[in-house]
């Protein structure tokens, strides 16, 4: 009887839209944060996977709709772009209603309608418009992933929890590839893959209706640090040091009544999270990160049709391809979580124990950003340029992404400290910044090939990946006065 009625409070707690959060999220068993952040990893996987799993079947698309080519290029930008709008309306609605699940369930729903509609358009332009809603439900998991990370993780575990967090974000784009490569040789063709996302939109739904709890931390409530007196509850001793005319010290003891006002709440505001990119180190870390995604962005668009050209890869070939950027990426999100937050304690026992956000910007990244990414992206146009084995462009792909990794989970890690309260709303900011340069680079990187080769072109991007690293050098060391010369 007792079992029946516990099952039959949980399945009520799961169908209220913003269950109750009854204890502090980050006093959470470890194997709760566990199941959060794999329902998490899901969620914000759905945006990488869901942009390329149709990129082996783009020729098919083209083919059986009958478009122009770059209607079946803006099915991917347009994608892209709506990743970085999209968000800053899923952060504002979490952070002014203080909720999270519900949103993730709705953007999975939505996403899922977006996967279905897709699987039976037989317009290009049709389906240029129901990716767009694609990524309406996709975006939700990336900027209000990082409130939730921010609500169960102190500040010093928060590099390993957003280390394995973009695990899930950065295996999706590449996981994609693969499956997109082998799901299009089925009778269903380039539509298999929408299924696929319909399929995969529901299983994510069950797992967060069943595991995943509501998180929001009051951080009011649960950062108060309580007076410590002998008044009553009304009145607290208030004394103050202050000098007699003899210029000798003396204590003024003064009753005052405290007086309890209820926080006026600010109605919601979408485009409040593109207002903080207004401060200069909030933006100074979103172009740096978004460098960084957009050089992977731009060399996992251009695969496709390098492969083909100057190996004759297939469909499938070409998707298991992925799979040394998937590597890089695992191993990048190890080396990351394990280092991040061991030097951002190991920065703060040097500096006698003052804590500085600026830590978060460890020292595993100078020689992943100066040294690491820009020798893969070098690597991987030059050994195509040159005609190596494609086990070059391959492994050199791979390298870059374990340096990108690192490099974006640090940066999202440092803006979530920075402004404690608004991380989904700092993310969705970022991520802004992010997708219009991956949009950018997306639209420019084919082109590009086809004017001046495949190595120039990463010269163009290992360009962009220093210029990111000197942005860094100027954040590390002047971030901390800008964020108090913005008020924070």
């Amino acid at each position: 009887m007792a079992e029946e009625k516990a099952w039959k409070t949980m399945l009520k707690s799961r169908l209220l839209p913003r269950p109750p959060v009854l204890s502090d999220p980050r006093l959470l068993k470890r194997g709760s944060k566990a199941i959060i952040l794999i329902c998490l990893g899901l969620c914000a996987s759905t945006s990488g996977f869901s942009s390329t799993i149709y990129f082996p079947g783009l020729p098919y698309i083209t083919a059986d709709l009958h478009a122009p080519a770059i209607a079946t290029t803006l099915t991917a930008a347009l994608f892209v772009l709506a990743m970085g709008i999209a968000p800053v309306f899923w952060a504002s609605l979490s952070d002014f209603y203080r909720v999270r699940r519900i949103l993730l369930m709705v953007s999975m729903l939505i996403f899922a309608a977006a996967s279905l509609g897709s699987a039976f358009i037989n317009n290009i332009w049709g389906l240029v418009v129901l990716r767009c809603v694609q990524s309406l439900g996709a975006s939700c998991g990336q900027s209000v992933g990082a409130g939730i990370i921010a609500d169960c993780y102190a500040i010093e575990q928060r590099g390993a929890a957003f280390g394995k967090f973009f695990f899930g974000v950065f295996f999706g784009p590449l996981l994609g590839p693969i499956i997109g490569g082998f799901l299009i040789m089925s009778a269903l063709s380039w539509r298999a893959t929408f299924w696929f996302c319909f399929a995969f939109a529901l299983f994510i739904f069950t797992c967060l209706f069943f595991f995943f709890p509501e998180t929001y931390r009051d951080n009011e409530k649960y950062d108060m640090v309580l007076p410590t007196s002998t008044s009553s509850i009304s009145d607290t001793i208030d004394e103050q040091p202050q000098t007699d005319e003899n210029g000798k010290d003396v204590t003024v003891t003064q009753n005052e009544e405290k007086t309890f006002v209820a926080p006026v709440r600010k109605p919601v505001n979408p485009f409040g999270a593109f207002i903080l990119l207004k401060h200069p180190f909030i933006l100074l870390s979103a172009v740096i990160s978004g460098i960084a995604f957009g050089c992977m962005f731009a060399v996992e668009t251009i695969i496709p049709d390098l492969y083909e050209s100057h190996y004759g890869f297939n469909s499938w070939q070409t998707g298991l391809s992925y799979l040394g950027a998937g590597v890089g990426n695992l191993f990048g999100s190890f080396v990351g979580g394990m280092l991040s937050d061991r030097l951002l304690m190991r920065s703060r026992r040097l500096r006698g124990g003052r804590a500085v956000v600026e830590d978060r910007l460890t020292a595993n990244l100078w020689p992943c950003c100066f040294i690491v990414i820009p020798f893969g992206i070098l690597l991987f146009g030059w050994s195509i340029e040159r005609g190596l084995t494609v086990w070059a462009p391959i492994i050199a792909f791979g390298i870059q992404t374990f340096g990108m990794n690192q490099v974006m989970t640090s940066t999202s890690a440092y803006l979530v400290d920075a402004i404690p309260g608004q991380g989904a709303s700092a993310t969705a900011a970022a991520n802004l910044v992010r997708m219009i340069l991956a949009c950018a680079l997306t639209l420019a990187a084919n082109p590009m090939v086809a004017a001046i080769g495949p190595g120039y072109t990463c010269v163009f991007l290992a360009a962009l990946s220093v210029v990111a690293c000197i942005l860094l050098v100027i954040l590390k060391l002047k971030g901390e006065a800008l964020r108090i010369k913005s008020g924070y």
